[in-house]
C-alpha cells in the first residue's frame, strides 16, 4: 500500500519498489501542499479513472498503476482491488491534475489537511444566503371518487 508523508510544506506519495515498477515511475510523487484543492475518500476508486493509460500497468478490477491522460491533463493512479481509496485534486500547476490512490491512510490525510483551517466549516445553506428553507406544506390527498359502471354499448338492431 502507498504511504503518504505530509508536512507543513508538501505531500509526498512514497512508492514501494513494486509500485514504482507497475507505474513505470522511478521516483516518489512530491507536491506542494498549497497545490491541493480537494481530497475525497471513496470505496470504489475504479469509477475515478478517466482518459487512457499513457504509461503503466492496467488489469481491470485488479490493478491500475501509472499515468492516465485525459482532456484535462494527466492523473497519477495507483489502485489495487476494491479497497478504500483517496482522490486528491490539484490546481494543475504541477505534473498531475489528480492523484487516485488505494491507501488506508485516507482518513488521516483528510484530518491532517484540516488542522490548519482557520475557521470551522459553515453550512452550505448559510453560505448561499440565509437560513435553510422550510419544507413546503404537504399536499392534500383526497381519495378518488368511485366511478359508475357503464353499460356496454350494443349495436343497433337490424330493421
Amino acid at each position: 500500500m502507498v504511504t503518504l508523508m505530509l508536512d507543513s510544506e508538501q505531500l509526498e506519495v512514497v512508492l514501494t519498489r513494486a509500485e514504482r515498477g507497475f507505474a513505470l515511475r522511478g521516483e516518489n510523487i512530491v507536491m506542494p501542499r498549497a497545490t491541493i484543492t480537494k481530497v475525497m475518500l471513496t470505496d470504489d476508486a475504479w469509477i475515478w479513472l478517466r482518459g487512457f493509460r499513457r504509461r503503466g500497468t492496467h488489469v481491470p478490477g485488479v490493478i491500475a498503476a501509472g499515468t492516465w491522460k485525459s482532456g484535462n491533463g494527466e492523473d497519477f493512479v495507483l489502485v489495487r482491488g476494491h479497497r478504500p481509496s483517496v482522490v486528491i485534486e490539484l490546481d494543475g500547476s504541477g505534473e498531475f491534475i489528480r492523484i487516485v490512490l488505494t491507501t488506508r491512510h485516507g482518513i488521516e490525510l483528510v484530518k491532517a489537511l484540516r488542522l490548519d483551517v482557520e475557521s470551522e466549516a459553515s453550512d452550505v445553506a448559510e453560505l448561499v444566503g440565509g437560513a435553510p428553507e422550510q419544507e413546503p406544506p404537504a399536499a392534500e390527498v383526497r381519495p378518488a371518487k368511485p366511478r359508475r359502471a357503464r353499460a356496454p354499448k350494443t349495436a343497433p338492431a337490424p330493421a
